[in-house]
C-alpha cells in the first residue's frame, strides 16, 4: 500500500491564540493609522514613491497572516515551556514595537521619532528571524516578507524625516 501525504496535526487552540495576538496588534495599529492616513498632514509629507493608500491594508493583512503562522509554527515546535515563554516575549516585543510605530508616526505625527523607533523595530524582526530559525526554519522564512516591507517603510520614513 502506498503512503500518501499526511497533514500535520493542528493545535487549533494555539493557532487561534497566535492569530488573535497578531491581529489584535494589527487592530491597535490600524486605529492610530486609519484616523490620520487621509489627513492634510499626511498628504503634505507623502512621498511620490509612496504606494496608494489601499496597498497598505492589503500588504499588512498578508504580513500579519504570515507573522501569525510563523508564531504558530515556532510555538508548536517547542515543548519546553521556558523556551516557549522566551519566544512569546520576542514576538510580543516586536508586536508592541509594530503598533508603537503607528502611534508615533501617525498619532504623534513625529516621523523623526518614528524612524528611530523603526530601527529598534527592525532589529526585533531580525531577532525573530534568528530565533525562529533555530526552532523551525519554515517559521523563520515566513518572516522574510515582513522584514522586506519594514525595510521599504524605513526608506520612506527616512526620506520623510530627513529628506
Amino acid at each position: 500500500m502506498k503512503k500518501g501525504f499526511k497533514f500535520p496535526k493542528v493545535n487549533w487552540k494555539l493557532l487561534l491564540i497566535s492569530f488573535l495576538a497578531v491581529y489584535l496588534t494589527a487592530l491597535i495599529g490600524s486605529i492610530f493609522t486609519y484616523q490620520n492616513v487621509n489627513s492634510a498632514w499626511y498628504e503634505s509629507i507623502r512621498l511620490p514613491i509612496t504606494p496608494p493608500n489601499w496597498v497598505f491594508p492589503v500588504v499588512w493583512n498578508i504580513l500579519f497572516f504570515l507573522i501569525a503562522l510563523s508564531l504558530y509554527f515556532a510555538l508548536s515546535s517547542i515543548k519546553n515551556k521556558k523556551l516557549q515563554l522566551n519566544l512569546k516575549i520576542v514576538f510580543g516585543i516586536n508586536l508592541l514595537l509594530n503598533a508603537l510605530w503607528s502611534f508615533i508616526f501617525f498619532s504623534l505625527q513625529s516621523p523623526t521619532l518614528a524612524f528611530f523607533e523603526l530601527i529598534i523595530f527592525w532589529f526585533s524582526i531580525t531577532i525573530m528571524i534568528y530565533t525562529t530559525w533555530e526552532i523551525n526554519k519554515k517559521s523563520s522564512l515566513l518572516l522574510i516578507p515582513y522584514l522586506l516591507w519594514v525595510n521599504f517603510a524605513g526608506i520612506l520614513n527616512y526620506f520623510i524625516a530627513f529628506g
